[in-house]
């Protein structure tokens, strides 16, 4: 299929969105599939207040129709809810074109932690925003509840993978990248947010050593507040892998997630993970044996820290092992809703009568 992908979340951002997305471009190209991305670094951009490493496209209406005309695709995903997305809603809703979308933030609670809007405000624009989509793609069945309850519809189910060849357990040969501090290694990765709760983390009274890997808006407040911890900046590729093989336990103290994808390579890793019960955790750790949940939304982390501790990493690693990128495209795949084939040579041979009239007409006058 001729595939289309409108996201305001890509490269150079560092995220699971954007390395969801990559990977499963990357496996549907394989399958055979053409796909065509709209993604932010196309157009002119200015940085989201209050988080200037996110990049919003500036005048995207446009270029984005020009790019559907030029492609002419034979399906249509809108991954997030900002500007590129707002484009390519109207015009698939302008148009009649059918389209997926898929909820990858809790975006309500993202910007209730960092403005004063109300949820409820945020739950409207998300209802009014995903209401057209034929069907709208979830990573857990609890993040599926959760929408149902607030009156969202057409939820259907796409987990997702990781790559357990570049994540993979700490070999013998392999320097530890931790060994001039005090075990156990308790390890986060992720933005450095205030939508992360990383500072539940952070307060917590364990042994050993603490490490935040990662980026954000947050860090040099946190740097300062607390000394004690070894903030690393981002890291990737297999510097990255190495930080996860060489920890002891993995800490996701984010409530804001609807999946957690560091979760996985964290487990790939071999590395066990203790986190909130909140959608991504709740529907991977329980009864998996590569993890322990918090004992509530607000208390037990410390605790869950100190019981994966006794976890037996070759369970946590096979655990991740039933995790793949190939599956994770192919349920993308299954859950697009193509245009069908007569109707859209018909729509787009008529749309390309259009343009020419349209660029006949200031000639004649």
């Amino acid at each position: 299929m001729r595939i289309l992908v409108a996201t305001d979340a890509w490269e150079p951002q560092v995220n699971g969105v954007v390395r969801t997305l990559t990977r499963v471009i990357a496996e549907m190209r394989a399958m055979g599939h053409t796909v065509e991305v709209i993604s932010p670094d196309q157009f002119k951009t200015f940085p989201l207040p209050t988080y200037s490493e996110i990049k919003v496209a500036v005048g995207a209406y446009e270029p984005v129709q020009e790019r559907f005309k030029a492609f002419e695709p034979e399906a249509i995903h809108i991954a997030t809810e900002g500007p590129i997305g707002l484009a390519a809603r109207r015009i698939c809703v302008e148009w009649k074109l059918p389209f997926t979308t898929s909820y990858h933030t809790r975006f309500p609670e993202y910007v209730s932690a960092r403005l004063p809007l109300p949820l409820a405000a945020g739950y409207a624009y998300m209802r009014w925003f995903h209401k057209p989509s034929g069907r709208l793609m979830v990573a857990t069945p609890t993040m599926r509840d959760e929408l149902s309850q607030h009156g969202f519809r057409n939820i259907t189910a796409w987990s997702r993978g990781v790559d357990t060849e570049q994540f993979h357990p700490k070999r013998d040969d392999e320097p530890d990248v931790f060994a001039d501090l005090p075990r156990p290694i308790f390890l986060s990765v992720g933005r450095v947010a205030v939508e992360k709760n990383i500072e539940a983390f952070l307060g917590l009274d364990l042994p050993g050593s603490k490490v935040v890997v990662g980026d954000g808006p947050q860090k040099e407040e946190l740097e300062a507040k607390y000394p004690e911890v070894r903030f690393t900046g981002a890291r990737f590729g297999d510097e990255l892998a190495a930080h996860f093989a060489c920890a002891d336990v993995f800490v996701f103290p984010s409530l804001t997630d609807t999946f957690g994808l560091v979760i996985l390579e964290a487990m790939a890793a071999g590395t066990p993970v203790a986190a909130y019960p909140a959608p991504g955790p709740i529907d991977i750790i329980p009864n998996s044996g590569a993890g322990v949940l918090a004992s509530s939304a607000t208390e037990g982390l410390r605790e869950a820290c100190l019981e994966a501790l006794k976890l037996d990493r070759k369970r946590v690693r096979q655990f991740a092992e039933g995790f793949s990128w190939r599956a994770c495209a192919e349920d993308f795949v299954r859950n697009l809703q193509p245009y069908p084939e007569p109707e859209k040579t018909r729509f787009w041979r008529k749309l390309r009568r259009l343009a020419r009239v349209r660029r006949r007409r200031p000639e004649a006058a």
